[in-house]
Order: C-alpha cells, then sequence, then structure tokens
C-alpha cells in the first residue's frame, strides 16, 4: 500500500474523537463535505470503511477503531511536542488544570494550594463540562482534569489514566445549633430539604439512606451545583446533603454544622490524565502529594 496521507489521518482522527463530522467540520475550519471527501479518500486508501452510519450517527467500524488507535499515538505525541516547544522557557512551568463544572471549590482549592509556595509555576484553572474536559485533554489544551467520577477506558478509544486524590465523607448539613436530639429519622419529620440533582451520586446515596429509614424527604429544591447548594445551604434554613468539606467556611464559622454523617457515604475525586512521553515534575510532584493510602 502507498504511504499514508497524514493529512487525511488527522481529519478522521479529529472526527473520530468528537463523534460528529459536523462539529469536527467546525472546529477544523472546513466545510463538512470537504472533510467527509477527505475521510473517503483515506478508506479508498486503506480499501476498508472506518466509519459505518446507524441512523443519524457515525460510527466506528472495527478496523476504525484499530486506525483510531494509531492515529491518537501519532497526533497526541505531536500537539505535545508542539505544546513543549510553545512553552519555550524550561525553567517555568504552566498548568492548565481544568475542573468539572459542579465540583467543589473548596477541594479544588485544597488540590491547587501547595503550587502557590513554587515560584517557578504559574496555572489556568477552566471550568468545564464532563465532554469538554475530556477533549481538552485530548486534544492537549489540558494538562489534567479534576473531576467527582472516573473515566472508562473505552471512551473515545482512549487509555484515560484515574487517580483518585481524595475522599470525602457525606453528611447532612444544617443550621447551626438546630440538630434534633433525636437519632434520624426522629426529628426530622417537618424538615425540608436542598438536595443534590438526581444525577448525582450523592443524591443516590442519600435516597439509599432514606429507604433503610423509612424516612421520605421534603424536598424543597434540587441543585445541580455545588457553588449553589453552598449558599442555599448557608443562606434558606433547610437542610442539605453534602460532603462537610463544602461547607468547611460555614462551619467554622458556626453558621452550619454537621448533624450527621451517612454510613458507607463518600464522594470520589479524580485527577484524569493521558498518556504521555513526558509529564512535568510538578505536575508529578502534585498527583504524589495527593496520592491517597
Amino acid at each position: 500500500m502507498a504511504r499514508l496521507n497524514y493529512h487525511h489521518l488527522y481529519y478522521f482522527w479529529r472526527v473520530a474523537s468528537i463523534g460528529h463530522l459536523t462539529q469536527a467540520a467546525e472546529q477544523l475550519h472546513v466545510s463538512q463535505s470537504a472533510l467527509s471527501a477527505q475521510i473517503k479518500q483515506l478508506e479508498n486508501k486503506i480499501g476498508q470503511p472506518l466509519f459505518e452510519r446507524e441512523g443519524r450517527r457515525l460510527v466506528l467500524t472495527d478496523v476504525g477503531k484499530r486506525v483510531q488507535l494509531y492515529a491518537q499515538d501519532i497526533f497526541s505525541t505531536g500537539e505535545e511536542l508542539e505544546q513543549f516547544l510553545k512553552s519555550g522557557n524550561t525553567h517555568h512551568t504552566h498548568l492548565n488544570i481544568g475542573v468539572e463544572t459542579h465540583l467543589s471549590r473548596n477541594f479544588i482549592e485544597a488540590f491547587i494550594t501547595p503550587l502557590f509556595d513554587d515560584p517557578t509555576v504559574t496555572f489556568s484553572l477552566y471550568a468545564r463540562t464532563m465532554g469538554d474536559l475530556m477533549d481538552g485533554l485530548i486534544n492537549h489544551e489540558l494538562d489534567i482534569a479534576l473531576t467527582n467520577r472516573a473515566i472508562a477506558n473505552d471512551v473515545h478509544g482512549v487509555l484515560w489514566q484515574n487517580q483518585l486524590v481524595a475522599r470525602q465523607s457525606v453528611a447532612i448539613v444544617g443550621p447551626y445549633g438546630e440538630q434534633p436530639k433525636q437519632s434520624f429519622p426522629q426529628g426530622y419529620e417537618d424538615k425540608k430539604w436542598i438536595l443534590p440533582g438526581r444525577n448525582m451520586g450523592i443524591r443516590s446515596m442519600f435516597e439509599s439512606f432514606c429507604a433503610t429509614q423509612q424516612y421520605r424527604a421534603d424536598i424543597k429544591a434540587e441543585v445541580d451545583d455545588m457553588a449553589m447548594m453552598r449558599l442555599l445551604a448557608r443562606d434558606s434554613g433547610f437542610l442539605s446533603v453534602m460532603p462537610p468539606v463544602v461547607v468547611k467556611d460555614e462551619i467554622e464559622a458556626k453558621k452550619l454544622q454537621v448533624y450527621q454523617a451517612l454510613p458507607q457515604a463518600y464522594e470520589h475525586f479524580y485527577a484524569i490524565l493521558l498518556p504521555r512521553k513526558f509529564i512535568p515534575e510538578v505536575l508529578l510532584h502534585l498527583l504524589r502529594s495527593q496520592q491517597l493510602e
């Protein structure tokens, strides 16, 4: 077979990584028809289809999945080299850190605090959705991403590296000095609740706990953002369920207090990376300092 056209291969890799032809065309600043033609030329060169259509979706064939893995190695290494050359200063390190949009700000602050004492390090923080975090890592726009859920290795055909960096207990939190004297659920019959959204793991933990106690919460509001949960817990006078680290300052100021920890309930925090030829030493040191036993 004649030598591969790496320009065509790059276009295939971007479409396979994004999973949508139209979005890939927009990001690559080419027309959808031109992008489709480039991929068709690559398929003709290989002699096998790389995508097949399922309704309006493009799905990788078995050959396409293998080609994507090779393309991932080729172009991620090239983009890593490009970012290194752009930095230009081997005595200074700049980290691009992505954080999932609803993540606890107190956890984020605790994670990055060690960077403040190093004069050779600067960093940028970007709040993004999980999908945008994955794209940022794949495109080498981010060095690391912080989330409260691990990523399976089969997502986008990428070998994700998930490191558990923190684990926080989940508890019932309420106004200071108003904790019921009885054990849950006694004394909670007339309480109203601010709860995490139904798509969040903490919510399912709380509902499982309530089921074992035969308790039905009177829900005033559902919130899928921890920063907003913190404000509502502080100002509403209602009960909430969250890791106490989210309201650490309010607990220290005696505006809120922990009423009860949920048994065997934890929120896990992960640092997500991709395999690289070179990982900045400061990032390795940061991860080692956060590693759980």
